[in-house]
């Protein structure tokens, strides 16, 4: 927080939780309300009609806004307390002006539409990692990992795994790194996201039970649903409770499930390459993680520095680069003075300069060249969507690949 800059992204972060309820309310019903009474008059009430009854949907879609808000507002408040900052009383009417009132806490901001899909998308993730109705994409992406990392240990007893340490980039809202723990290993998880930070914090540390909160994940987006009720879908969250779950993971253990799960919050390329983590993990377990590289060397000399020799890297996922086509990253900070040479190099962790999109047979070859021999590899592993509705009419699917690589050697540049 003594950094202007990460405080103001933790203030944004926050402030945009705080926002969901009134942002969504403007932006999904609102804005359509007015848009459905610009229509000819004989074609809106044709509408609002039965069987159509678009306005019923409208209202049950801020019914459903308010019920996600809950979320949001929960996780603003672990956050706040996260963050040290004092607690606040949530308003049904929070200020969208472009100039933040006097009286309000220096967190509260103007309204910022990126970190509003942001905070929307994370609400809307939670179907994926803390619902049982995404278990599906969860067994597709987090069950070979799992079983991979129980071949490798097979030797060690129930009771001793938890001296295993396993490294979770790109940890998101928690749930592989909580199977993990609950398999009995030591597990750390890392995220960059303050958004996935503030909510993986709640459900892993605030939550009181299974089933606490309604979620309603496809209601900002009004296109191919094939029914109302698809749109209008209910599930609850979580769908275990985790601090239960690992009581019960404790039993019989070395070392019990809290002492056994930690996370940190820092760029992955920064962190881990420092020499406190030299050869500090037997594991590293990456999912749908390591096409978020703009230089994927930069995740591999990681990887290299914080893992044992002998130790496994299993990897689930596509190669969807997000930063393709994109202008290189972080010359601007180059600009400003970062230092020439590898020192400054290192301190830009993923933003620093440069970018490259690789196939899969050229990540297969650039593991070889740092060390790494490939020992388990399938292409596809499987199919899969992320964070998608199974009812809707456009589904795409990812075919991500499986690999458990094991460094053999320490291979720098």
């Amino acid at each position: 927080m003594s950094d202007p800059e990460e405080r103001r992204a933790i203030y944004q972060v926050l402030n945009s939780f705080f926002l969901y309820r009134k942002q969504a309310h403007y932006n999904i019903t609102h804005v359509r309300r007015q848009s459905f009474y610009a229509m000819p008059q004989q074609h809106w009430q044709l509408l609002a009609a039965e069987p159509f009854n678009f306005l019923g949907t409208l209202e049950s879609i801020d019914a459903a806004i308010d019920c996600n808000a809950e979320i949001a507002e929960a996780f603003l408040q672990t956050g706040l307390e996260f963050f040290d900052l004092p607690p606040t009383t949530a308003s049904n009417t929070p200020s969208l002006t472009s100039t933040p009132n006097p009286s309000d806490p220096e967190w509260r901001m103007p309204a910022d539409a990126l970190n509003e899909e942001k905070a929307q998308q994370t609400i809307r993730q939670l179907f994926r990692d803390w619902s049982a109705e995404g278990r599906p994409e969860r067994n597709a992406c987090y069950g070979p990992v799992l079983d991979a990392l129980n071949t490798e240990y097979l030797a060690v007893s129930d009771a001793n795994k938890g001296h295993i340490k396993v490294l979770v980039p790109g940890a998101g809202l928690g749930r592989l790194m909580f199977e993990i723990a609950v398999a009995g290993y030591a597990v750390e998880g890392n995220e960059f996201s303050y958004h996935q930070i503030v909510a993986s914090n709640h459900i892993l540390n605030g939550t009181q039970r299974a089933g606490q909160y309604d979620l309603y994940p496809w209601i900002h987006g009004f296109s191919n649903h094939r029914t109302r009720a698809d749109q209008l879908l209910r599930v609850t969250v979580p769908d275990v409770h985790p601090a239960t779950e690992l009581e019960r993971a404790s039993e019989g253990k070395a070392v019990h499930g809290f002492e056994r799960m930690s996370f940190s919050s820092a760029d992955f390329c920064v962190v881990y390459k420092e020499a406190a983590s030299r050869g500090a993990y037997d594991a590293v377990a990456t999912v749908f993680f390591i096409d978020t590289a703009p230089n994927l060397i930069t995740y591999i000399e990681t990887v290299v520095n914080c893992l044992k020799d002998g130790g496994v890297w299993i990897n689930v996922g596509p190669l969807k680069w997000h930063f393709e086509n994109n202008p290189p990253e972080g010359r601007n900070r180059a600009e400003e003075g970062v230092p020439e040479g590898p020192k400054g190099r290192e301190n830009l962790g993923v933003g620093e300069a440069g970018a490259v999109e690789l196939t899969e047979d050229e990540v297969l070859a650039l593991l070889e060249r740092f060390g790494f021999r490939v020992e388990e590899f399938k292409s596809p592993v499987g199919r899969t969507g992320y964070v998608g509705n199974p009812n809707s009419m456009w589904n795409p699917m990812y075919l991500p690949s499986f690999w458990v690589a094991r460094k053999i050697r320490h291979v720098g540049l």
